[in-house]
């Protein structure tokens, strides 16, 4: 895969991110006190685990061919730790 399409593919991830975020805030208004809280203080962690990656992204482009292997591991892995939390995020709504 190009380092364009990769680009591509991570920025809609995030994009998808932020969107699955914001409908579980949309949801944690609506529970109980006690699972709103914990879930905003999940939400806020993954919130910042996309501006990382968001930052890791800017680097693809810049790096060299060797590193670019190593960010995009590092990407993707941050990719399913993001989306392993989100899991645990809705999980609480059930």
């Amino acid at each position: 895969m190009s380092r364009e399409a990769y680009r591509q593919k991570i920025e809609s991830r995030i994009e998808e991110g932020r969107a699955k975020l914001m409908e579980a805030r949309a949801k944690a208004k609506g529970a109980s006190a006690d699972t709103r809280i914990e879930a905003e203080e999940q939400i806020r962690k993954l919130e910042k685990k996309l501006d990382a990656a968001k930052r890791k992204l800017r680097d693809v482009g810049d790096a060299a061919e060797d590193a670019w292997e190593d960010l995009t591991k590092s990407l993707d892995d941050a990719w399913s730790d993001f989306s392993g939390g989100i899991k645990d995020v809705f999980a609480r709504f059930k």
